[in-house]
C-alpha cells in the first residue's frame, strides 16, 4: 500500500525582519571574533520602525563599534532608502550589552570532568558545554545536499527573489519576501510540487498582474524544476494583492524567530535553541552544527537514507549527557549499531566540536539568511562529509 502524503516548508529573504535580526546579531558576532576569536558573545536584536535594539551579554579583548555593524548590515541588505520603511542611516541603535554572567562562565572554562582531574592535550578541549538542552541534526538522501527537499527548494527561491532585486532585474522589488513550497510524497520521496508561494515586497506603482508575470518568469521557473511540476501545480505570488509595507515598518523582528527556516524546515524535530548571536561556546550552535556533521555523514556513508541525531548537554559538563540516533527505519545496520559508531568516530565535547570544525572563526553572517545547513560553502565546515569513508569501513558497508 502507497504512503502519502504531503511537507510543506518556508524560507524568508534577508530583508524579512527576522532575518535581519539574525543577521545584524550574526555580524557583532563576526567582528568580536574576527579580533578576538576567545570571544564570549551572546547578542539578541529587535527591530522595529526606524529601531534597531540589540541587547545581550559579551565578554572580550576587542572593540567594536555595534551600531557601525548593524548600520552596515542594514545597508547591505537593501535599506537605504527611508520610503522602504527602513533606512540605515536614519533609523535609531540602542545597545544594552553586559558581561558574560561569572556564574556561566565558570562552567565553560573549564569543564567539571577538568574539575575533577581530567587531564585534557590542550586548553581548548578543557571547555564545558555553555548550557544545558538538546540539539538535533537531520539528513537524507532525497538531494544532493542530503537535505530535505522542501527547504532547499524555498531557500533557492528566496535567494533567488533576493538576486534578482539586488542585481535590478527587477528593480521594483524591495528587501522583504518569503517563499513557501509544498512537495507530495509517496512512499517518502517527493515525487510533486503541489504549491508554491512567493511573498514580494515591492514598489507601490507596480501592478499585481506584472509582479505576478515576472516573478514567473524570474524567480520561479528558473528554480523550480519542471519534472516536479504539473498542470495542477498551484503558484500564488503575493496572494493578498498588495505587498508595499514591509521589513520592519510591516512586523516587528527579533533574532532566533526563524529556527525552522534556519534548519530542516520542519521534517526534523528542533531542540529550541537559536544559533545567531551566539558564539561557539554556546552548544545551541556549535551542538546543532556537530549534530549535522554527524547525521549527514551517517547518511553519505550509505548507513541510512535519513538520520536524525540528538545530542544533549549539561551546563559546565563537556561530554554530551545523551545521544540518539533515528534512522526513521532506513538504516542498513541497526540504529544502535550506528550510534555506537558515531560515538567511536566523533569527540562531541564542545571543545573538540570548535577545534576541528574550526568554529572560531568570523563565518556567521552569512550563515543567517537561508539557511546553516546545506550549503556549498568551504567555511560551513559542519557539511563535509569526511568521515563517511570511515564510518562505511567500520560497519562493513
Amino acid at each position: 500500500m502507497e504512503k502519502r502524503y504531503q511537507i510543506t516548508s518556508e524560507s524568508v529573504t534577508e530583508g524579512h525582519p527576522d532575518k535581519i535580526s539574525d543577521q545584524v546579531s550574526d555580524a557583532i558576532l563576526d567582528a568580536i571574533l574576527a579580533q578576538d576569536p576567545q570571544g564570549r558573545v551572546a547578542v539578541e536584536t529587535l527591530v522595529a520602525t526606524g529601531l534597531i535594539l540589540i541587547a545581550g551579554q559579551v565578554s572580550t579583548s576587542s572593540y567594536v563599534d555595534i551600531p557601525h555593524v548593524a548600520r552596515s548590515t542594514v545597508r547591505d541588505i537593501g535599506y537605504t532608502r527611508a520610503k522602504y520603511g527602513f533606512d540605515f542611516e536614519t533609523c535609531a541603535v540602542l545597545t544594552a550589552i553586559d558581561e558574560q554572567s561569572p556564574d556561566i562562565a565558570l562552567g565553560v572554562n573549564r569543564s567539571l570532568e577538568v574539575k575533577m582531574g581530567e587531564e585534557v592535550e590542550d586548553e581548548e578541549l578543557s571547555l564545558g558545554a555553555g548550557d544545558q538542552g538538546m540539539m538535533y541534526g537531520y539528513a537524507c538522501n532525497e538531494t544532493p545536499e542530503l537535505m530535505p527537499f522542501p527547504i532547499v527548494l524555498a531557500h533557492r527561491l528566496a535567494f533567488r527573489l533576493a538576486e534578482v532585486r539586488k542585481k535590478g532585474v527587477l528593480s521594483y522589488l524591495r528587501p522583504d519576501g518569503k517563499t513557501q513550497v509544498t512537495v507530495d510524497y509517496v512512499n517518502d520521496k517527493p515525487v510533486r510540487i503541489d504549491n508554491i508561494v512567493v511573498s514580494a515586497q515591492h514598489h507601490p506603482d507596480i501592478s499585481l498582474d506584472t509582479l505576478r508575470e515576472d516573478i514567473l518568469r524570474e524567480v520561479i521557473n528558473p528554480v523550480v524544476p519542471s519534472s516536479y511540476r504539473d498542470d495542477k501545480t498551484q503558484v500564488l505570488v503575493n496572494p493578498t494583492g498588495r505587498f508595499v509595507i514591509g521589513g520592519p515598518q510591516g512586523d516587528t523582528g527579533l533574532t532566533g524567530r526563524k529556527i525552522i527556516v534556519d534548519t530542516y524546515g520542519g521534517i526534523s524535530k528542533h531542540g529550541g535553541g537559536c544559533f545567531s548571536g551566539k558564539d561557539p561556546t554556546k552548544v545551541d550552535r556549535s551542538g546543532s552544527y556537530a549534530a549535522r556533521y554527524v547525521a549527514k555523514n551517517v547518511v553519505a556513508a550509505g548507513l541510512a537514507d535519513r538520520c536524525e541525531f540528538q545530542l544533549a548537554y549539561a551546563i559546565g559538563v563537556a561530554r554530551p549527557v545523551s545521544m540518539s540516533i533515528d534512522t526513521k527505519g532506513t538504516g542498513k545496520i541497526p540504529d544502535d549499531e550506528i550510534l555506537c559508531l558515531v560515538k567511536e568516530v566523533f569527540d562531541l565535547r564542545p571543545g573538540a566540536i570548535i577545534k576541528n570544525l574550526k568554529l572560531r572563526r568570523p563565518i556567521y553572517k552569512k550563515t543567517a539568511a537561508y539557511g546553516h545547513f546545506g550549503r556549498n560553502d568551504p567555511d560551513f565546515s559542519w557539511e563535509k562529509t569526511d568521515k563517511a569513508d570511515v564510518l562505511k569501513e567500520k560497519a562493513g558497508l
